[in-house]
């Protein structure tokens, strides 16, 4: 199911999420590489060759079949700059559900990329995949994200406490979650 590796899945007002490719490993390294875009994930920047092999992962599960998940670039229209990263993961202990994440270049934030890559997501999940539900968590001190989760019509659920383990120290995570009729009732004009 899906594009063609390169191809896009979804195309927004300003963004395209489609599939990694080779040449994809600088952009991405511009977020998983980055001290501020990693303050608030469960892991801290990655090296070069980390996100090689992230990029990498990313295009051999592409080719799964079943499809498990999908690791996207968030890429401006206009300049086909790659400026995030998107995932959405079939839950195994869920049915018809999978979690939610993204990340983006801290270059791009302040201007809606986030909130437009969470509803791409979203439309892949429910539009695309017919997903009953979708979640995804954040870190406590991350009011961006939640900011962003909230306008896209997640609803906050609750605490997982000492959930990631990162930078030396047990975090606790918050959790939203969205249905597929909410989304639908928030995605309609």
């Amino acid at each position: 199911m899906g594009p063609a590796p390169g191809g896009s899945f979804r195309r927004g007002d300003r963004l395209v999420l489609r599939e990694l490719v080779a040449g994809d490993v600088p952009g991405v390294h511009g977020v998983y590489g980055s001290e501020a875009a990693t303050e608030h994930l469960s892991f801290p920047p990655r090296s070069l060759d980390e996100v090689r092999g992230i990029v990498e992962r990313s295009m051999v599960s592409a080719r799964a079949v079943p499809r498990e998940e999908y690791a996207l670039g968030a890429v401006e229209r206009d300049t086909a700059a790659l400026v995030g990263f998107g995932r959405l993961a079939v839950d195994p202990h869920q049915q018809r559900a999978a979690t939610m994440g993204f990340a983006l270049r801290p270059e791009s934030w302040g201007v809606g990329y986030g909130r437009e890559t969470v509803g791409l997501l979203l439309a892949l999940a429910f539009g695309e995949l017919g997903l009953h539900r979708v979640w995804a968590a954040r870190a406590p001190l991350n009011t961006a994200s939640a900011r962003t989760l909230l306008a896209a019509g997640f609803v906050e659920e609750g605490r997982i406490r000492g959930h990631v383990h990162v930078r030396g120290a047990w975090r606790d995570s918050i959790t939203y979650g969205i249905l597929r009729e909410e989304w639908e009732a928030h995605s309609t004009p």
